[in-house]
């Protein structure tokens, strides 16, 4: 088993080292997201957010973002963040379990989840669950949960995993022989159970995320004005 395991992970790094040696192809094809965010999404009003220099300063200089956090009528707040990958994706984008420690949170799960839109379709999301201290009104020390979840969209595909979209594109650099622009969105919210208003379980917060990720992703339209769904 050891033997085995090795040579898996042996493999994973050859295959993830030649995707940096791949040459670059001349035709670059673009996401199938506009970088532009709703200012209403159904009753929710959104806001823009704040993009640190540090991440800025992280990534590659045509990294493009787009980010607002929405608040609904009841006060729930859901964060929504488009990063859309310059001609070097490698140092554009990332998987969110690697940015998520450095902004204080920690992992304790990675699952894939299934959003059932309104008109049927399917967006197949990986949900990651943190937790990290705060100090509520009180003084007391306490964990607060986190749902992040999180998809990749690139020229005419949609997918939740990193790995996935590696793939996809040392195929289409080899074979198709164009670049392909990715852009990762993330929707986000905390659970407010205990110390914030509206006060919300795990379960009510993952509701709350679903239906909104179910009018968002319909607004998130392709550069032809297509929607993304």
């Amino acid at each position: 088993m050891t033997r085995r395991l090795f040579v898996l992970e042996s493999v994973l790094l050859f295959g993830f080292s030649i995707i940096f040696l791949l040459p670059h192809a001349r035709i670059a094809n673009p996401a199938g997201i506009a970088m532009k965010l709703p200012i209403w999404v159904g009753p929710w009003l959104g806001e823009d957010a704040e993009i640190t220099a540090k991440e800025v300063g992280s990534l590659a200089k045509d990294t493009q973002f787009a980010r607002k956090i929405y608040t609904s009528p009841e006060g729930d707040r859901v964060f929504v963040s488009i990063v859309l990958s310059g001609d070097d994706m490698a140092s554009s984008i990332h998987r969110p379990e690697r940015c998520l420690p450095a902004q204080g949170w920690s992992l304790q799960s990675s699952k894939p989840e299934i959003f059932r839109l309104a008109d049927g379709k399917f967006l197949r999301a990986t949900l990651l669950r943190s937790v990290r201290p705060i100090l509520d009104d009180g003084g007391n020390k306490r964990l607060i949960t986190n749902l992040n979840y999180y998809w990749f969209v690139g020229y005419n595909r949609i997918t939740p995993s990193h790995l996935q979209r590696t793939l996809w594109d040392m195929r289409d650099r080899l074979i198709q022989g164009y670049d392909q622009h990715w852009a990762y969105v993330t929707v986000a919210a905390s659970v407010t159970q205990g110390w914030a208003r509206p006060n919300r379980s795990e379960a009510d917060t993952t509701k709350v995320i679903e239906a909104f990720t179910s009018d968002l992703v319909h607004k998130l339209q392709k550069p032809d004005g297509a929607p993304l769904m």
